[in-house]
């Protein structure tokens, strides 16, 4: 079997190459840069569903270091505003905070215990040409390379989207941030993020600070037009730090400064080749919402690729990669844009709504909902997908409020949920070997739950699993919300294809074939 080639070494490239190796795919990734270099923070902030791919991926340690944090704060000037905390469940936490240098680590040694993944430093990928069966990749220094598929993860820089005509509209905010790492002793603040409109020691702008591992912290100033950074080394910086933390001793072991963009590739996917992270969209980094939607790109590249190699499911799965992928990049553009129209306003009209608005908070509570300091990434919802069956008695209900848990719906990612003893801690363990039919206790075997698939998908991976058995006190299928006759069909990624409240042999086996995109036929067996 041809390696599917990887274009780019960081984090979702990684991520995308050890997954398809899950699936028995092998994957060559091409990095141009000669070495991993160790810069800075970046991005630190990996919500729990990210975790969990992870996890799936063998590099569960990222979870295992990275610092747990709970509590959101918002203030303005000196007044708190409102706070949120992350609804629990399951055995990983919600968020955790760990510098991307350390995540490409772990994701890096992971890489280099499995047979079926290949790194190839220093080889830019200076060009591509598909046909029927493939795409050459031809590399500035070193032979061409052939595969089945790309996956392009190589970043925000110029490269693959000019090389395939695609475009990348969007803006780009000309405010500036000062993004600092440093490490001290700051007693209460160790699990809590905090954000700062206006205040006294930062006036006009706002600063966001997050806890991070080893009693790190990343701060994040707004600074004004025309910022130097090697100026505010002269005494500047320490200032900035001493109205935050006061007296106490520091370390300063990072600084940069950054601007912000706003774009999201016109396509997600030419031909063979699938964009995924920072090559395929761009955000404001308020919400966490970069990574934590590359790493999700990944995930869907490499189990509709895989599947699709390995003779399981028809070439329209992978073509299916734009739709849900790019509806997440424009859920995620629409929310942080949004954002940032509150955090850097580009009217004086938009300037005094937004003062007004943190006035009012700070006087009476109830009106903070008005107060947009970033919604944190949440999973998309496959709700629209051609690979979704819609059930009208669970409709999606709109997403919940800050940190709260989704109801279950076609389209939705499945709840996890712990679980005592057996092979798995937690539900989504068992969701990721394949196609996943979740029964009620009262479903019986007349609903043609046991029938196999080789007639319609040969070689589809698809089991049974009862919450009753996991779990024989009733406590997983309702937490769950499975409700009595129900079958739930969960795609590899742990989101849900199909509720069917009155299940049948036939209606089962047509939901699987359109979560594959192969309704009205059954695959070759054949690799394309």
């Amino acid at each position: 079997m041809e390696p599917v080639a990887v274009i780019g070494a960081g984090p979702v490239g990684l991520t995308a190459a050890l997954l398809l190796a899950r699936w028995g795919v092998p994957a060559l990734v091409l990095e141009r840069r000669p070495a991993r270099e160790a810069i800075g923070s970046r991005s630190i902030c990996q919500q729990r569903d990210v975790l969990d791919i992870w996890a799936a991926a063998g590099a569960g340690a990222i979870a295992d270091e990275g610092l747990a944090w709970t509590t959101a704060r918002t203030y303005y000037r000196d007044t708190e505003l409102f706070s949120w905390r992350f609804a629990d469940a399951g055995t990983l936490p919600p968020c955790v905070n760990i510098s991307q240098s350390r995540t490409e680590e772990i994701l890096e040694e992971r890489a280099a215990t499995e047979p079926l993944v290949e790194i190839r430093w220093g080889c830019e990928v200076t060009g591509l040409d598909q046909d029927a069966d493939g795409v050459t990749l031809r590399c500035a220094d070193g032979p061409s390379v052939r595969a089945p598929y790309v996956i392009a993860c190589s970043g925000g820089r110029p490269g693959v989207r000019e090389a395939l005509g695609v475009g990348f509209p969007g803006e780009s905010f000309g405010d500036r941030f000062l993004i600092v790492d440093l490490r001290a002793d700051l007693p209460g603040w160790e699990h809590e993020r905090r954000f700062y409109f206006d205040p006294p020691w930062n006036p006009g702008r706002q600063v966001l600070i997050h806890p991070c591992p080893e009693s790190r912290y990343r701060i994040d100033w707004q600074v004004p037009p025309g910022f130097s950074l090697a100026d505010e080394m002269g005494g500047g910086l320490d200032r900035r730090v001493r109205q935050i933390i006061g007296a106490r001793p520091y370390e300063v072991m990072w600084a940069s400064v950054y601007t912000f963009h706003s774009r999201v590739a016109d396509r997600m996917r030419v031909g063979r080749v699938l964009l995924a992270g920072d090559c395929a969209h761009q955000f404001a980094p308020f919400g966490a919402r970069g990574l934590n939607s590359g790493v999700p790109d990944a995930e869907n590249a490499a189990w509709k690729i895989a599947f699709t190699v390995r003779g399981w499911a028809p070439p329209a799965l992978v073509a299916t990669f734009d739709a849900e992928r790019r509806a997440a990049a424009q859920e995620n553009l629409d929310v942080t844009s949004a954002t940032m129209r509150f955090l850097v306003p580009q009217t004086d009209e938009g300037w005094t709504a937004r003062r007004r608005a943190l006035e009012r908070a700070a006087a009476d509570p109830a009106t903070a909902a008005s107060i947009d300091s970033g919604r944190f990434a949440e999973p998309f919802w496959y709700t629209a997908s051609p690979l979704t069956t819609p059930e009208p008695t669970r409709p999606p209900t709109g997403r919940p409020p800050k940190g709260a848990v989704q109801p279950p719906a076609p389209g939705v990612i499945v709840p996890d949920a712990p679980l005592r003893g057996g092979r798995a801690a937690r539900l989504r363990e068992l969701l990721r070997d394949g196609f996943t039919l979740l029964t009620a206790a009262d479903v019986g075997a007349d609903a043609g739950i046991e029938a196999g698939f080789e007639d319609v998908a040969p070689g589809l991976p698809v089991r049974v699993l009862r919450p009753a058995d996991l779990d024989p006190t009733g406590g997983l299928a309702t937490a769950l919300g499975l409700r009595p006759g129900e079958v739930w069909l969960v795609r590899p990624d742990a989101h849900l294809a199909a509720i069917l409240p009155r299940p049948s042999r036939t209606n089962i086996t047509a939901a699987v074939l359109t979560a594959i995109s192969a309704q009205g036929h059954s695959p070759s067996g054949s690799r394309p």
